[in-house]
């Protein structure tokens, strides 16, 4: 079977919205989850563009909401694949707002979704290779590769740490936790 890549530049995709008041939470901000459906819209968008395929989200590894987002701003999603597997990719997402009267721009949010292809079947599917173009292609894939590193080893940790210990629970006491059993 030849194998099939693709820059990272073919999966790029951005989406543009104004913020209507009907987006605001109560404090008049845009609501968190609001922005968290367009980011999983925008990262369904890309991960199917550059895979072919239908995808799925497996995980939503990172979102950092770093500023608000007011109402009547306008909102830019940027996304890119920027790690592939066999058959996920590993989509990051940079959410900027304009304020369309003053022309300043804030950026609001980097976020990071694993999608998973899945074929007609709806069983996984094979997604093309990545060709990295560039440093910035480069920092973005180690960091990925970093990320899911991370991740193992916090999956490794919940299956060996001993939560009962008497060392476990002596510990706690340097938190602002009680124990009431």
């Amino acid at each position: 079977m030849v194998r099939i890549y693709k820059t990272v530049a073919s999966s790029h995709i951005s989406i543009s919205q104004l913020m209507l008041p009907s987006h605001s939470n109560f404090s008049g901000k845009i609501h968190g989850g609001y922005i968290l459906s367009l980011l999983d819209q925008i990262a369904f968008a890309c991960a199917s563009k550059f895979s072919g395929n239908y995808c799925v989200t497996a995980s939503v590894d990172t979102v950092n909401f770093l500023n608000p987002i007011e109402v009547g701003e306008l909102v830019t999603m940027k996304a890119s694949v920027n790690y592939v597997g066999s058959s996920s990719m590993i989509i990051g997402i940079r959410v900027e707002s304009e304020n369309i009267q003053t022309s300043k721009i804030k950026h609001c949010n980097s976020s990071y979704f694993t999608m998973v292809a899945k074929d007609a079947d709806g069983k996984k599917a094979d997604v093309p290779g990545l060709i990295l173009s560039g440093k910035n292609d480069v920092r973005r894939f180690f960091n990925c590769v970093k990320q899911i590193a991370l991740k193992k080893e916090k999956d490794l940790h919940e299956e060996e740490f001993d939560y009962d210990s008497k060392d476990s629970l002596e510990s706690l006491k340097k938190y602002n936790v009680k124990l009431e059993f």
